[in-house]
């Protein structure tokens, strides 16, 4: 009996281990990687600051679902995986990125789904116009009118709707007539098409405009906040953000009070209890209480990163501070010019896990909190990690 258990035992063992190890040769394999140009093609870069990918491409763009988008010296695009093996050879004239599994593609002046195969699906969707995936779902167009198709093609949503944009966090945001709301991925409403104006939804918190007032949706009613002449949405920290009252800013909660005046000239969002504020030109950072703790005194001032480091500038260049305030990392570089991403909303200017992308005079390169440049490699262009 005790080695029946014992062979059962050592087999349990054994196959706990082969899962261990499939799993972590599963998160080798889909180790991030950055996007970067030498002097002349694009290849793809590890966080150890070698050449995973060497730059063999005439245009490539950032890995999504672990393809990515690239061109060969015939400027034809197709798809690599993370090994920069052809996965879908390159015979497109354009493409977009994979989403849900399905990606957009052009050819012969034709728009047309594919799969991870690169085989053409999703043929009989009756659209205008082919729309991207995001979340699962995506928009259809019947002449005045937008719905959205999940991935089998299949219509979840009715095309009612006269304007709509894509899944983000479960809901998208739609337009009856001259109204806006939100549904889910039902097409129920979560905020009915009642606002002149609605924000996505962060953390269930959505900005609403209607008429001449601006509020916040709580259980599905209106609040207008109080003398709020606008209201930014939570999309950076989903319990705080910041409005305007008189012609200056000041933050407000989640449920529509005010938590901090309206004294700033301009704002940025709270990260790790500090946000950027601005009075005269000046930037400098308050705590959750309203309180400056770092000193008004730059040119300029981003977020903190969940590394606990902040962009500031003195003078034409960035730098970084601590959340003390102290200067960890030289002012000279550039952060916010070049690359791809950067018109992304929201997109991190500063450290994101442990390594920023900055622009050293005419080259852009990672650092690391100390400001040490990763492997002292130089890039014409640099995209974030993903």
């Amino acid at each position: 009996m005790s080695k029946t258990i014992d062979k059962k035992n050592k087999h349990m063992k054994t196959k706990s281990l082969l899962i261990v190890l499939v799993f972590l040769s599963t998160i080798v394999g889909a180790q991030e990687l950055a996007l970067a140009k030498d002097e002349v093609k694009f290849g793809y870069i590890n966080k150890s600051g070698e050449w995973a990918i060497q730059p063999e491409f005439k245009g490539a763009k950032s890995f999504s679902e672990d393809l990515a988008e690239a061109m060969n010296d015939k400027k034809e695009w197709g798809f690599i995986n993370r090994k920069g093996e052809w996965v879908i050879p390159p015979t497109y004239d354009k493409t977009k990125a994979f989403n849900s599994g399905i990606a957009v593609v052009l050819s012969n002046k034709e728009w047309f789904y594919i799969n991870t195969k690169g085989e053409k699906v999703l043929t009989d969707v009756a659209t205008d116009k082919i729309y991207d995936f995001t979340e699962g779902l995506a928009q259809i167009r019947q002449g005045d009118n937008v719905g959205f198709i999940n991935t089998s093609g299949t219509v979840v949503i009715e095309p009612k709707f006269n304007k709509a944009f894509d899944f983000e966090n479960g809901y998208a945001k739609v337009r009856e007539g001259e109204k806006w709301g939100l549904v889910d991925k039902t097409g129920n409403y979560f905020v009915e098409t009642k606002y002149d104006g609605v924000s996505n939804a962060y953390n269930g918190n959505v900005v609403a405009t209607l008429g001449e007032s601006h509020g916040l949706i709580i259980n599905g009613k209106f609040k207008k906040v109080d003398g709020a002449q606008k209201i930014w949405d939570f999309s950076v920290n989903g319990d705080i953000t910041y409005a305007k009252k008189n012609d200056k800013i000041g933050f407000i909660n989640k449920t529509g009070e005010w938590i901090i005046e309206p004294t700033y000239d301009k704002v940025r969002a709270f990260v790790n209890g500090l946000a950027p504020v601005s009075i005269d030109k000046q930037w400098g950072y308050i705590n959750t209480s309203g309180k400056v703790v770092i000193p008004i005194q730059y040119r300029d001032a981003e977020i903190f990163s969940s590394d606990g480091l902040a962009p500031i500038k003195k003078d034409k260049l960035w730098g970084f501070i601590n959340t003390a305030g102290e200067q960890v990392i030289e002012d000279k570089y550039e952060i916010t010019a070049g690359g791809f991403s950067i018109f992304k909303k929201n997109n991190e200017k500063g450290f994101v896990n442990g390594l920023a992308r900055v622009k050293d005079k005419k080259s852009w390169v990672y650092i690391d909190t100390k400001g040490k440049v990763l492997k002292n490699m130089e890039f014409k262009n640099l995209e974030l990690f993903n």
